[in-house]
């Protein structure tokens, strides 16, 4: 981790692909507008099943842009969806087809597949001439035989909702994400006045993380509140990327 003891703000842009790209687009615009001009970019390499990223020449082009721009693209998950499974219990229902809307792919795949998908996204943006050294599941739900398969395919880090996890050295540095539940309207009442609760106990932090989703530029309250969040961190913190905390 480098410059550990000087307050950073680390904003990470998930769901980015071809499907998304208008709208991350414009997040970016707004980010950089409000004083975040480098952020992590979580690409899903086949979103739901609907065009692999390294198929749309035009989607390729404009992310090689940003990443010039100092953006930096991280692997997230690689379907991003999980499927529904028979005999699951009211747990695993739970946390992967409520909480996180059957987001959650890498919450239980075993070693194999978990590493096996990994892989073969990497090797889609690698191809395609990107650097990737970060992993993160989608919802941030990485299992443990998932989490030892990052490591060994040979990831720098990972991230949780709680914190950043190095996984060379697997020191992890404790911070709670801001992130915004946009589902329905007390999701979304709930997560403004969570986040304005939980920006103020970060506020002496080392590292603040900020964690956004397309969807959440849909909501005017939502954007206007993360980009003052955005905007008051970037004023007094270093604006760094994920790699830059780990040192990558």
């Amino acid at each position: 981790m480098i410059e550990a003891v000087r307050p950073s703000l680390a904003v990470s842009v998930h769901d980015v692909s071809p499907w998304t790209r208008e709208p991350v687009n414009r997040m970016l615009q707004d980010l950089a507008g409000a004083g975040v001009g480098a952020t992590s970019l979580l690409v899903v390499p086949d979103h739901h099943h609907r065009g692999s990223v390294d198929q749309d020449a035009g989607f390729l082009r404009w992310l090689r842009d940003l990443e010039s721009g100092g953006h930096e693209v991280v692997l997230h998950g690689f379907w991003h969806r999980r499927e529904p499974r028979n005999g699951n219990g009211w747990w695993h229902k739970l946390v992967t087809e409520h909480y996180t809307a059957g987001e959650g792919e890498f919450y239980d795949l075993d070693y194999d597949e978990a590493r096996r998908r990994m892989n073969a996204g990497r090797q889609m943006l690698e191809g395609a001439g990107f650097t990737v050294g970060g992993f993160i599941a989608p919802a941030w739900l990485l299992g443990a035989d998932a989490e030892r398969a990052a490591r060994d395919e040979g990831f720098v880090y990972t991230t949780r909702l709680g914190g950043v996890l190095d996984l060379r050295s697997r020191d992890w540095t404790a911070s709670q994400s801001l992130v915004y539940s946009v589902r329905s309207g007390w999701r979304r009442r709930v997560s403004l006045g969570w986040n304005a609760s939980l920006a103020a106990r970060l506020r002496g932090n080392p590292l603040v993380r900020l964690g956004l989703h397309p969807p959440d530029w849909e909501h005017a309250p939502i954007r206007g509140q993360a980009l003052r969040l955005a905007g008051s961190f970037a004023e007094g913190r270093r604006v760094i990327r994920y790699r830059d905390w780990v040192a990558w």
